[in-house]
């Protein structure tokens, strides 16, 4: 019997021990994710005495993203020139006054890189990657690119066809076209309402004149960052950029980059094409730019929503009510909140493709969805939508890329990059309420931008859709 005592006791003492091991384990891993969080290379920041912003983390990696990304698209164009920024950014591969267009595709391809580029409605990007040791050539190819275009007349002849292309290409795409004219509305007389690649008539009008004085005017130190992350060393970073960008000039630019406000209209515009098989639906209201306080409520709000599509399993299971009323009431195809923010102002709202019946029950449901999130939303679901936030961003800062387009965006939107751990708590602050309280702000008896594409003779009209901007019983 005393060997059994003793044996007995060994074995609760080994379990007891067992559950301190279990327990500390748990303790040390969210430690760990807090050190991980505030262990993060840092970005380090340079301004040249010509005003040209060098921002860049050193991941310790063996590849490299570096690129330019310069405060204009867009928002700077005017009727008359919409789609110059586009065309321009095209224009930069094709050949400068160093390089032919060949020289310059096999100077890039001999080193096993990648050189992109991209326009938006703010922000104009060209970026390479590569190799940690090929950085300086990365480098001084941009920066001759930017600074030396040759702008040949034959070049801008095959371009202009190769755009209109491009064009023909978007207006197929359903979600670009929405978009694009949810953008028209909500924006209506300012430049934010002008799409990014411009009308037909001026991409078939444009000149070289034009892309020379848009490229003067606009691409000037002190509105372009020059960002890199990966295996790269910010001193020498700094060496570089000052002695490749020594010929862009410091002036600011006068009126020609005054950012003027652009004013959000209540409104709709309806593009009804019954031979289309579904409707293509986006309502929004303004939101607030990216430096506003009220931006990561907003996130967190536009995550607690999320997006859904029929290939999704166990949609009626979903934690999003929205998504378990689509599943459930088959409503739509697919649907997706978005917060298209800008600096001073932004896009807040849902896009939903389904079937032409199904326009008014899936649009009631989705501003059912945004007067709970303004009156009853819960503590929990904000958690799960701060647990999703967080997650999500971590995942899209996975490479040297993505890393590198944060730096760049976040230098010239916030003028400076916030840390994962400053992100992290800000999230980890936002309640239940301050959700609730940003949504009545914004959405609570707003009025909405709405743009419908397709068969979409069953949407309700706007005066109606204006009326569900509230609930009496609040």
């Amino acid at each position: 019997m005393g060997s059994l005592l003793k044996i007995s006791n060994c074995l609760r003492a080994h379990s007891r021990g067992y559950r301190l091991v279990s327990s500390r384990t748990k303790l040390s891993n969210a430690e760990q994710f807090q050190t991980a969080l505030l262990n993060v290379s840092p970005t380090e920041v340079t301004r040249l005495d010509n005003g040209l912003r060098v921002a860049s983390e050193n991941c310790g990696s063996e590849t490299a993203t570096v690129g330019l990304w310069i405060d204009t698209g867009s928002r700077w164009e005017s009727e008359a020139n919409n789609g110059v920024a586009h065309f321009l950014e095209h224009m930069a591969f094709k050949g400068t006054t160093k390089r032919s267009k060949t020289e310059l595709e096999l100077e890039i391809e001999n080193k096993g890189a990648h050189l992109n580029a991209y326009t938006s409605r703010e922000q104009t990007t060209f970026y390479a990657k590569c190799l940690s040791k090929d950085v300086p050539q990365m480098v001084e190819i941009l920066a001759d690119i930017i600074q030396n275009p040759t702008l040949a007349e034959a070049d801008i002849e095959h371009e202009r066809a190769v755009i209109l292309r491009e064009m023909q290409e978007v207006e197929s795409n359903l979600k670009e076209v929405t978009f694009d004219h949810l953008h028209a509305t909500a924006y209506q007389g300012t430049p934010l309402g002008n799409s990014i690649l411009g009308p037909t008539r001026n991409i078939e009008s444009i000149s070289k004149t034009d892309l020379r004085q848009y490229m003067e005017a606009h691409y000037r130190a002190p509105r372009v960052v020059l960002a890199a992350a990966g295996g790269v060393q910010h001193d020498e970073l700094v060496q570089l950029a000052e002695q490749q960008f020594r010929g862009l000039s410091s002036e600011i630019g006068g009126d020609v980059t005054t950012l003027s406000p652009c004013r959000f209209t209540g409104s709709e515009v309806r593009v009804r094409d019954d031979s289309l098989p579904l409707a293509h639906v986006a309502i929004a209201v303004e939101g607030c730019g990216w430096t506003n306080a009220d931006s990561t409520p907003m996130l967190v709000a536009n995550t607690l929503i999320g997006m859904w599509d029929r290939s999704q399993a166990g949609g009626a299971n979903n934690a999003s009510t929205l998504a378990v009323a689509a599943t459930v009431g088959n409503l739509c195809h697919s649907y997706q909140s978005f917060y298209t923010c800008y600096k001073d102002t932004g896009l807040w709202g849902i896009y939903f493709v389904c079937d032409p019946l199904q326009c008014e029950d899936m649009l009631f449901n989705v501003q059912n969805e945004w007067m709970r999130l303004c009156t009853m939303i819960t503590e929990s679901e904000v958690e799960r939508a701060k647990k999703q936030l967080k997650t999500q961003t971590l995942l899209l800062l996975d490479g040297t890329t993505s890393i590198c387009e944060d730096i760049g965006r976040q230098m010239l939107s916030c003028n400076r990059r916030i840390p994962l751990h400053e992100f992290e708590h800000r999230v980890d602050r936002v309640t239940a309420q301050n959700v609730r309280d940003v949504a009545m702000k914004y959405i609570f008896d707003r009025c909405p931008a709405v743009a419908a594409v397709g068969p979409v003779e069953n949407l309700p009209d706007y005066m109606r859709i204006r009326s569900s901007m509230y609930w009496a019983r609040v």
